[in-house]
């Protein structure tokens, strides 16, 4: 069983995390910004259904995509000279959060609850959640929002309402976490949409090393600004 958090304990090692399921660690405790900071600095993130405890990961192995290895298709690359796509960051943080909780693929529920979006928007307003936005004529089309702290970026969900538009965010993402030397954008599972995009497993032993090396260097508070576009 995993431990159960009270209010004011740490987080176990996550070396002592569940294989099966992979990478459950504990429950309870809150999702303050305090407590998701923490988390996030250890390799760990909420992951839970309404109505459930509050769950804590750290699987093992770890999806991850270097900024500077963004694979992008010629195909990719011409939607995004030629469809009229304009990608914006933290212009519309909420919006994104809720179009990403939206049902897909048939199903009725979701894991992005109102409760994890006020954690989220609490934690935006903190500086430390972004969001960024693909669009087109005027209306968001696809996205993804997740977590900075010092030169390491938690994607957590993305979502598209046109072909290609979350592509496009998390391409121009990484574009810009490699100007600005971020060294990893955790991706948490493996699938094959990501892996399509360039990135990888690592051993969760590897993760967190190369992670307390990335947490530490200086943070880039929100609401963030790109450079001019690709």
């Amino acid at each position: 069983m995993p431990e159960r958090l009270q209010k004011a304990t740490v987080f176990p090692a996550v070396e002592t995390a569940l294989t099966d399921p992979n990478g459950l660690l504990a429950m309870g405790g809150d999702l303050s910004v305090e407590r998701l900071l923490d988390a996030y600095r250890h390799g760990i993130f909420p992951w839970f259904n309404p109505g459930e405890p509050i769950l804590w990961w750290s699987p093992d192995p770890r999806m991850v995509l270097v900024p500077g290895e963004v694979r992008v298709t010629r195909s990719l690359a011409k939607r995004i000279r030629n469809a009229g796509f304009e990608v914006r960051v933290d212009t519309a943080f909420a919006d994104v959060m809720h179009a990403c909780a939206a049902p897909r693929g048939g199903a009725s529920g979701t894991w992005i609850s109102p409760v994890m979006v006020a954690a989220y928007r609490r934690l935006f307003d903190a500086g430390y959640a972004h969001s960024v936005e693909t669009w087109h004529d005027g209306r968001l089309v696809g996205g993804l929002y997740g977590v900075a702290i010092g030169r390491m970026f938690y994607g957590e969900s993305m979502f598209s309402r046109e072909s290609d538009a979350s592509k496009l965010a998390l391409v121009r993402l990484a574009q810009q976490l490699r100007r600005w030397e971020f060294g990893l954008i955790d991706c948490q599972m493996e699938t094959p949409h990501l892996a399509s995009l360039g990135a990888r497993t690592l051993p969760r032993t590897v993760f967190t090393a190369r992670l307390a090396e990335l947490v530490n260097l200086p943070h880039r508070p929100g609401p963030w600004n790109f450079d001019v576009s690709d």
